[in-house]
């Protein structure tokens, strides 16, 4: 399994940083070739499930993923969304975390633990800088810095 982490400040209040980036079909807008659909009728919460697909015709595969944990910033207290992949092709877990500063603006954290069936542990270090790079794509997207 391969572990990474994105950390980003903004300068967006803690519910609207959380708001974007717990809307999971924004996140397939951001990752090229995915589209991302939700299965379980709204609000988000715990047992929210939806997949990303990514790749064209046969290429494709599902990244299926369920919320484990859902706890918004609220009251000055952080918040933290938990995400368990459960796909054929991709499996780990992802933690999204969203603290409020002092003064104004929020600390997210992104931190993921993935592997994808069929490639060599060998290849975890170039996976975690790849996901590195996209996922703080995506997040720079969600939150209106990229």
């Amino acid at each position: 399994m391969s572990l990474f982490r994105v950390e980003r400040t903004v300068p967006l209040a803690p519910g609207e940083a959380w708001r974007r980036l717990t809307d999971w079909p924004a996140h397939g807008r951001l990752v090229p070739l995915t589209r991302t659909r939700v299965l379980t009728p709204g609000p988000n919460r715990v047992g929210t499930r939806f997949t990303a697909r990514t790749g064209l015709g046969r290429l494709s595969f599902d990244d299926a993923m369920e919320v484990v944990r859902w706890e918004p910033p609220e009251g000055g207290r952080p918040g933290a969304c938990r995400l368990e992949k459960y796909g054929r092709v991709v499996r780990g877990w992802a933690l999204v975390e969203v603290t409020g500063m002092a003064g104004g603006g929020s600390r997210v954290v992104w931190t993921e633990e993935l592997s994808v069936r069929g490639l060599p542990r060998a290849f975890d270090p170039a996976l975690a800088r790849a996901g590195r790079v996209l996922f703080g794509r995506a997040v720079d997207g969600l939150l209106g810095r990229g």
